[in-house]
């Protein structure tokens, strides 16, 4: 005949199996068990594909911020050095070449940053690179591996001129006017934070019109240009002034101020945006990127429900 068991006696052996089963789960044997029945995610081949991928990402960029580099430095110290022939010297000693000297500048940033934003980000800059490195915005082995490029960039473009157009090269940046050395810092600190700055908020952080960064990018160049060149040479960028003193060969002995200058207008930059981002810039003035006037609207009266 079948056993027949009491209610309780049926919980209670319930309860232990369950016990016991919890227990055997929870030990290290229970737990290497389980372990051993998930399927396993480790798979090499899916691993090696993914490093080379990535090798290959880092190489694209590489050689993009190369190219990209030389050739912004390329039509920018031509149209410098175009401007000091005709000008008859240097490159600041008129308004008429400051201006398009800083065209030329400006407006060929504009185009190669345009050209190339998509392959390398389009930075031609270790001070730009190192304001978005710090701003966690670009990966710190990638701005590691693009600044020799953008330092053998520089230094390609200043040789291909200097080969190319007849004359001396006249593009290195220098200190002029009675400028000194630690105003030359001070200066060029602060004309590439706007640079900086501008990279940050225009291209960096994502709007409805981030696509028309480099617009702004390149009008920021030629305002920081055209405030600079008759004192620095206006570098903002030490591989544009690296450039020129490897191909002339001339290294004046404050070259330094052409790469501390622009580093802390970097940090600079970058703390002010750190600031902006922590008391979250876009509720102090809502809207701005709205596409319509309803829009517009819209995210007002849910920042005034914020409070």
């Amino acid at each position: 005949m079948p056993r027949h068991f009491p209610p309780n006696s049926i919980r209670r052996q319930n309860q232990a199996s369950s016990t016991a089963a919890n227990a055997n789960a929870a030990s290290p044997a229970g737990d290497a068990q389980h372990r051993h029945h998930l399927p396993r995610n480790n798979d090499p081949e899916r691993d090696l594909l993914s490093r080379r991928q990535r090798t290959k990402n880092h190489l694209i960029a590489v050689i993009g911020e190369y190219a990209g580099t030389t050739l912004f430095l390329w039509f920018s110290f031509a149209g410098a050095q175009a401007c000091a022939i005709t000008g008859g010297g240097g490159v600041a000693n008129t308004p008429n070449q400051v201006v398009l000297t800083s065209l030329a500048f400006g407006f060929s940033l504009l185009v190669t940053v345009w050209a190339f934003y998509r392959i390398s980000g389009g930075l031609f800059n270790p001070a730009v690179t190192l304001g978005l490195v710090i701003t966690k915005n670009l990966p710190w082995f990638r701005g590691l591996i693009l600044l020799p490029a953008q330092l053998l960039g520089g230094m390609t473009a200043a040789g291909l001129v200097k080969c190319m157009f007849p004359g001396p090269l006249v593009v290195s940046t220098t200190l002029s006017n009675g400028t000194t050395p630690a105003q030359g810092v001070f200066i060029e600190m602060f004309l590439t934070s706007l640079l900086v700055f501008a990279v940050l908020m225009l291209a960096a952080e994502k709007h409805y019109a981030t696509f028309v960064a480099p617009v702004g990018i390149g009008l920021a160049l030629f305002v920081a240009m055209m405030a600079g060149l008759p004192f620095t040479g206006s570098s903002l960028n030490p591989a544009r002034s690296f450039g020129p003193a490897v191909a002339i060969p001339y290294f004046p002995g404050y070259h330094y101020i052409y790469w501390f200058g622009p580093i802390m207008g970097s940090l600079l930059a970058g703390g002010y945006y750190h600031f902006v981002k922590y008391f979250k810039y876009e509720e102090v003035n809502p809207g701005q990127d709205a596409v319509s006037p309803e829009e517009m609207e819209r995210e007002k009266s849910q920042d005034e429900e914020r409070g």
